[in-house]
């Protein structure tokens, strides 16, 4: 396999986060495995929120079996089709699903198009203005060298292209006009301040609020409304869409009762707004594990959200629907962690300046041991070793061959596994974690 396509900017970046222990943010589609089959069907799904539609999906697997990996992959693909994404951890402290202002802020954050890679929104409001300026202009009406006569038609037309999220929500236009005349005023400081407010951050002062004739900060409603607003914005200037991702939603199983309650309630009535066709243009995606969509702890706990994602996997996996509300992944078995870890030696391969070298001594059959050795290590447990088997492979074995002429990992290296490098899930695999030694040599 050759990775030509694959700049070496790209190529380092996967291979420095894999060293790290974390995804890759970009370029997934280089190593994934058994995506396949739900390849047409997401791409179908994203050409129905392009057309206006809304789509839901809910991706469930056990830790391991590559959920944000999945949900990145999903990412990668819609950026393929100039959509915006973004990436939303839930969190028990962090980011409360029951609190969406907070789910709205770190979206906001995380907000990402292909021309930039995170905090997004201004990007987008400037190439929303600018498309705004070009209709006005296109008209005839006014000269291009009248500034304020531009600032005030493309105010009016801002009026006009947003009336329906005003009805809701005034201060989303409002904040915009008052972004828009601040930037024309040559006032980058309340211009910044604005952006702020509209990414949903508390706090702004009173002084910037005043200049758009705001208030207050966005609460749970208007969070709902400026998503509403982002994605009017996005479709005025011709992007399809977004696809937003809420990923690891099962910590909701670990909050007070009372907070999980108010958190899958939220889910529901997001996820039926979603129906109801109230955001068009959003492709909204949950991750979490079976014991989420299934345990007494999460989505059972609420019936009608239950009855909403029920999806029958009663049948052989095969046979599994990718069109349904529900997607399963299935765990990683021995093949497919060796056929993602020759990926992984191929593409480390083909940027080293010893790339023979780099092949002879971290063949395939190496490859395949490193796998088995850890996956060994972790009590058998195939589905927990992705992580720390790239992390070991790169970090460990194939960065040492790069860098020196006598070093043999089948003589030089022996695998140990130290409890201050696992992560929860993976020292759960296995008790008595303490550097672990591994004899990786094929006799």
């Amino acid at each position: 396999m050759t990775y030509d396509r694959i700049s070496p900017q790209r190529r380092q970046d996967i291979i420095d986060a894999l060293r790290r222990g974390t995804v890759p943010s970009r370029s997934l589609d280089v190593f994934a495995v058994g995506l396949e089959r739900f390849a047409p069907t997401i791409l179908e799904e994203l050409d129905r929120v392009a057309g206006g539609s809304g789509v839901f999906k809910c991706v469930r697997g056990e830790y391991g079996t590559g959920k944000t990996f999945f949900a990145r992959w999903m990412q990668e693909q819609a950026k393929l089709k100039g959509f915006a994404t973004a990436e939303v951890q839930i969190s028990e402290t962090e980011t409360p699903l029951h609190r969406l202002e907070t789910v709205y802020r770190r979206m906001m954050e995380r907000l990402s198009t292909s021309d930039c890679e995170s905090g997004a929104l201004r990007s987008i409001v400037d190439g929303w203005f600018y498309c705004l300026e070009e209709d006005v202009l296109a008209t005839g009406g006014v000269d291009a060298t009248d500034s304020e006569a531009l600032v005030a038609a493309t105010d009016e037309l801002i009026t006009k292209r947003l009336a329906g999220i005003s009805k809701e929500n005034p201060a989303f236009a409002a904040a915009l006009r008052g972004y828009r005349r601040s930037v024309a005023d040559g006032d980058p400081s309340v211009a910044e301040g604005l952006i702020g407010w509209l990414s949903g951050l508390p706090n702004i002062g009173m002084a910037t609020k005043r200049v758009a004739a705001i208030k207050g900060d966005i609460d749970h409603n208007g969070a709902l409304s400026c998503l509403r607003g982002l994605l009017a914005l996005l479709k005025d200037m011709g992007k399809p869409g977004l696809v937003l991702v809420l990923d690891e939603v099962e910590t909701l199983q670990r909050v007070r009762g009372d907070v999980r309650e108010k958190s899958l309630n939220a889910l529901r009535q997001f996820i039926d707004e979603v129906y109801q066709g109230r955001f068009p243009g959003l492709y909204l995606v949950i991750t979490g594990t079976p014991a989420f969509f299934d345990g007494t702890q999460g989505v059972q706990r609420l019936p009608p959200l239950a009855q909403r994602l029920h999806t029958d996997f009663g049948t052989d996996a095969r046979f599994d629907n990718p069109r349904a509300v529900q997607i399963r992944l299935a765990p990683f078995d021995r093949d497919r962690l060796t056929t993602v870890g020759i990926k992984i030696r191929d593409l480390f391969a083909q940027g080293s300046q010893v790339e023979e070298r780099v092949r002879r001594l971290v063949d395939d059959r190496y490859v395949a041991d490193l796998g088995g050795a850890v996956t060994g290590g972790l009590g058998g447990k195939v589905g927990v070793a992705p992580r720390l088997y790239l992390k070991k492979l790169v970090g460990d074995v194939l960065d040492r061959v790069d860098q020196f002429p006598d070093f043999d990992p089948r003589k030089h290296y022996q695998l140990t596994m130290n409890a201050g490098e696992l992560s929860a899930q993976e020292q759960a695999a296995i008790t008595g974690v303490d550097d672990i030694q591994l004899d990786t040599e094929t006799p």
